[in-house]
């Protein structure tokens, strides 16, 4: 599954080089020595947050799992995942609300405060400061990484969706232009039919069919008083 969010990662940059590029293009400096190590580093920031966030929503979607609710769980991942690559676009509406607003505010003048300072150590800040941003495929690759129901999967999961948003990026830092208009609409009209496969997987994941790996059967062994989940994997 780690490697639809890198595929995940490269079309969402499409949708979020409006909000991430003008960032993305202040990041570097005139320092050519330094140039590429700093815009490595600032990557580096951004991924490791997002690997963050996966850490945390693992945490609880393992939490769930134990729960008794690992199938069920993974079923709603699966269709809320469909609705959010269904809808995607519109959950950008959401940073027009005052909290969202302020909050965006509030990191683009941290974000400020550091690229002005040159410091190298400070596109490490950068990055992970950026990371917070609100964007409407984050919230897709978070809800795939609760759907993990495990904390270092989710974090994984989170990580390489950020490796996978660094080649266009990396290409619009150093030519300062990107794709038209047209290839990028045409891009990114494939991330709703990505989203709904992801969901797919995780709803037929949670089924529990015991077919070629991917939908491991699910078994109930009785201990004691209590039944507990097993997933077995053939």
């Amino acid at each position: 599954m780690l490697w639809t969010a890198i595929v995940l990662g490269f079309l969402g940059s499409f949708h979020c080089v409006g909000m991430c590029g003008p960032i993305a293009l202040a990041v570097g400096g005139s320092n050519k020595n330094t140039f590429l190590l700093k815009k490595m580093i600032y990557h580096f920031g951004r991924s490791l947050t997002y690997a963050l966030l996966g850490l945390i929503v693992g945490s609880l979607g393992f939490s769930l799992a134990l729960a008794g609710i690992q199938q069920g769980l993974s079923i709603a991942m699966g269709v809320a995942i469909v609705i959010l690559a269904i809808s995607f676009k519109k959950s950008d509406l959401l940073m027009e609300k005052s909290f969202f607003s302020n909050f965006i505010l509030w990191i683009k003048r941290k974000l400020g405060f550091y690229i002005k300072s040159g410091k190298t150590s400070a596109y490490l800040t950068t990055g992970m400061i950026n990371g917070l941003l609100p964007c409407g495929m984050v919230y897709m690759a978070l809800v795939a990484a609760l759907g993990m129901q495990n904390p270092w999967t989710g974090a994984a999961y989170m990580f390489f969706f950020g490796l996978g948003t660094i080649p266009l990026l990396l290409i619009l830092m150093f030519s300062g232009s990107l794709f038209s208009i047209q290839t990028r609409v045409k891009l990114q009209s494939l991330i709703p039919y990505l989203g709904v496969l992801i969901g797919v997987l995780f709803i037929f994941r949670g089924l529990g069919l015991g077919g070629f790996g991917l939908s491991p059967e699910i078994q109930l062994y009785e201990y004691g008083t209590q039944q507990v989940e097993i997933t077995v994997c053939r």
